[in-house]
């Protein structure tokens, strides 16, 4: 047998080395995971495997949509982050405009090309009821799940923060009910995330009666200067009940969005999110003069976002991207 050159071998072992290694490093969180469905507790991903969402928001895309864009949102898929959820606030008062949906559609195609989660973010705040703008929600889930259905890095957030005099049982449950129904006419698999009672707070509450269909999360909130044991014991309380959560919305300050960091609530918040794979999205992407914002207020900047570029919570959040 005619013997081959032994840098003729050599060669081809590095391409081989280099071209799987490549593909390792190229492999996006999609990629890796793919369709993304509920079992007990938690998020898993095609193979049955718990998985942990950690994401960034966009503000209210009516105020900060030059955010909106490819580069920005591979700068903080660099630093770790695999999902992005798109705020569109419902409330016509808010911001709320149909013509923002062109927005939205190009915030997935970013997220897609990038091979990112996203969440579309129906974003009940000022409205406080989700049956306030019940007729306008479903048209726009209706919408986006005829259009995006059958791809598998979508998320439908049905109402961000429902508050007020709400209840589960008389408004956020039945609401619930029917957007869902609307969704699955045309998406039968990706995840539904449902708010909670008390600005998604109440998941106690839920846990006593949660929905009967399937792949649905619900919505836990906390800004960790305001939100301490007291809610952490009530996240506690649901999962050991057996219901599944998104921690869909946070931040490091109080419940303004403003206010000093309180790092020692934050660490025990996320802690408990890593010990039980609860998934959480980082308040929020802007240069918003205020502490929750990611981006340092006096940062201009919009795409080819740094570490060094992220405001104070920015960067404490950032760490546990990686973690």
């Amino acid at each position: 047998m005619k013997k081959r050159p032994l840098w003729l071998l050599t060669f081809g072992i590095c391409f081989v080395f280099l071209f799987m290694s490549a593909n390792t490093k190229a492999a996006t969180p999609v990629q890796k995971w793919g369709q993304l469905k509920v079992s007990g507790t938690n998020i898993v991903n095609k193979d049955g495997k718990k998985v942990q969402l950690k994401g960034v928001s966009t503000h209210g895309i009516a105020w900060f949509p030059q955010y909106v864009n490819k580069s920005c949102f591979q700068s903080f898929k660099k630093m770790g982050v695999n999902t992005i959820r798109l705020a569109l606030y419902s409330d016509k008062g808010a911001g709320y405009s149909k013509s923002l949906y062109q927005k939205v559609d190009e915030g997935i195609r970013y997220a897609t090309e990038l091979g990112m989660y996203v969440v579309l973010d129906w974003h009940i705040l000022s409205d406080g009821n989700p049956k306030t703008s019940q007729k306008r929600a479903f048209q726009f889930f209706t919408r986006y799940a005829k259009k995006y259905g059958k791809q598998n890095n979508i998320l439908y957030e049905i109402c961000n923060e429902p508050n007020g005099n709400v209840t589960w049982a008389k408004d956020i449950k039945p609401y619930a009910k029917k957007a869902i129904k609307k969704i699955r006419k045309y998406d039968k698999k990706n995840i539904i995330i449902v708010g909670t009672p008390t600005w998604s707070q109440d998941v106690d509450v839920v846990a006593k009666s949660p929905l009967k269909e399937k792949n649905i999360v619900y919505s836990l909130h906390f800004y960790a200067a305001t939100h301490t044991d007291f809610l952490r014991n009530k996240c506690k309380s649901a999962y050991q009940s057996g219901l599944p959560m998104l921690v869909s919305e946070f931040s490091i300050c109080d419940a303004s969005g403003n206010g000093g960091i309180d790092k020692k609530s934050a660490s025990k918040w996320m802690k408990l999110l890593k010990k039980y794979k609860i998934g959480h999205i980082a308040w929020n992407i802007s240069n918003k003069n205020e502490t929750s914002a990611l981006i340092q207020s006096k940062c201009g900047k919009t795409d080819k976002i740094s570490y060094k570029n992220l405001s104070k919570s920015g960067k404490w959040i950032a760490k546990w991207w990686k973690k």
